[in-house]
C-alpha cells in the first residue's frame, strides 16, 4: 500500500472516531437531563386520612396525619397544621365516609358532646345500650371507649329440693365495642399517660337482639365485663375463615376485602356460649340443676319419711301453674298404716 492511501485511511479513521465520540456525547446528554427536584406541593399541611375511615370510626392517632397540600387546593373546611389542635380531634367520630388520602373536613367529624355524636358512632343496624357496673364488674376502670369486651352473667338458680342452689356464670356476648364510660366518649390523657378512672355505667354497641338479651340478663343476675385482648379478634377471624364460618365475597377488590375483614373482626357475637358452675370450682358446690321431676320425687319422699310414723299420707306433688302444664308426680315411697291389729303399706298419694 502506498503512502498516499495510508494517509487517507488514517484520516478516515480519525474522522470516524471523532464522529462516534460526538454522537455518544450527544446521546448521553439527551438521555440524562439534569435531574429536577422532587415535585413537593408548596402549601400548608392539611389533615388527611391514612386509611379508609367508614362512618362511625373513632379517630385515633394512627388513622390521620398532616400532609403537605397544594396551596391553591386548600379549602377553609380543612384542618391546617399549626391551627388545628390534634388532641381535640382524637376521639371524634367520622360522620361521612373518608377514603385513604382524602383531606378530613370539619363537617366530617363529630366531637364528643356534640348533638348526634353517639348516633354517628354507631354502625349501621346497631344499637346503644347502657349497663351499670362497679369497680369489680368494670375491670377496675381499665376499660376505655373503643375497647372490646365480653359480657358475663352471674346468677344463682334456686334449689327445688333440699340441696344447695346452683351458682353459675356464663359468657353470653362476645366482642362488644365500648362506646362510652359514664357520659364520656373519649380517653383522658395527662402528661402522655392515659388516666384510669372509676365509672358507674358503660354504653355498648350491640345488635337489636343483643340489646333485648342484655335487658333480660339484668333482671336475672349480675352483669360483668371481661376486657378482650387486641389479638383475640384476629385469631378468631382466622379461625372463622379456616373452618368456613366466614367467607370472603368472590370477586372482591383488595379494599373491599380489607373492609369486609375489618367489619367481621369488630362485629359482636352471641354464639358459642360458655359457662361455669359452682361444681367446676369447688367440690362442695352443685354442678347441675335438678330436674323438676327429680325435685318433686325428693320432696314427696322426704315428706313421707317425716310423716310415716304418724300414719299420715301426703297427696301427690303438683308443680306451680307458672312453671308450665300441670303434671302430677307420684312417688314410689310407701307409708305403713296400722288400723287396730292390721298394718298395711299404702303408696304416697294413694286413697
Amino acid at each position: 500500500m502506498d503512502k498516499k492511501k495510508l494517509m487517507l485511511l488514517l484520516g478516515a479513521l480519525v474522522i470516524a472516531i471523532g464522529t462516534a465520540m460526538a454522537a455518544r456525547s450527544l446521546f448521553i446528554g439527551a438521555s440524562a437531563p439534569k435531574a429536577d427536584a422532587a415535585q413537593v406541593p408548596k402549601g400548608p399541611k392539611v389533615l388527611v386520612a391514612q386509611r379508609a375511615l367508614p362512618v362511625g370510626t373513632i379517630v385515633t392517632a394512627d388513622s390521620v396525619a398532616f400532609q403537605a397540600w397544594p396551596k391553591e387546593m386548600v379549602q377553609d373546611a380543612y384542618f391546617i397544621d399549626g391551627e388545628a389542635d390534634m388532641n381535640k380531634l382524637l376521639g371524634t367520630v367520622v360522620r361521612y365516609p373518608i377514603t385513604a388520602g382524602q383531606p378530613v373536613t370539619q363537617g366530617g367529624l363529630v366531637a364528643p358532646g356534640d348533638r348526634g355524636f353517639l348516633a354517628a358512632a354507631l354502625g349501621a343496624g346497631m344499637r346503644a345500650v347502657t349497663i351499670p357496673v362497679s369497680a369489680k364488674t368494670g375491670v377496675g376502670g381499665f376499660v376505655f371507649p373503643g375497647d372490646h369486651v365480653d359480657l358475663l352473667l352471674t346468677q344463682t338458680v334456686p334449689s327445688q329440693d333440699t340441696g344447695q342452689p346452683l351458682k353459675a356464670t356464663e359468657t353470653f356476648l362476645r366482642n362488644v365495642r365500648v362506646l362510652a364510660t359514664d357520659q364520656s366518649t373519649e380517653t383522658t390523657v395527662e402528661e402522655g399517660k392515659t388516666v384510669v378512672r372509676a365509672f358507674q355505667t358503660v354504653t355498648l354497641e350491640v345488635t337489636p337482639k343483643m340489646a333485648e338479651k342484655i335487658q333480660v340478663a339484668e333482671t336475672v343476675g349480675t352483669l360483668s365485663l371481661a376486657l378482650r385482648s387486641l389479638a383475640d379478634n384476629q385469631s378468631e377471624l382466622d379461625q372463622a375463615i379456616a373452618n368456613g364460618t366466614l367467607k370472603i365475597p368472590a370477586g372482591a377488590t383488595k379494599d373491599q376485602e380489607e373492609k369486609f375483614m375489618a367489619d367481621a373482626a369488630n362485629r359482636p357475637t352471641d354464639g358459642g356460649t360458655t359457662f361455669v358452675t359452682g361444681g367446676d370450682v369447688s367440690r362442695f358446690q352443685r354442678r347441675t340443676a335438678p330436674s323438676p321431676e327429680r325435685s318433686a320425687q325428693m320432696i314427696a319422699s322426704n315428706y313421707a319419711n317425716m310423716m310415716g310414723n304418724r300414719g299420715r299420707m301426703q297427696p301427690t306433688y303438683t308443680p306451680p301453674a307458672s312453671s308450665g302444664p300441670v303434671v302430677s308426680y307420684k312417688s314410689s315411697a310407701v307409708v305403713r298404716v296400722t288400723r287396730g291389729k292390721t298394718t298395711t303399706a299404702e303408696p304416697v298419694g294413694g286413697n
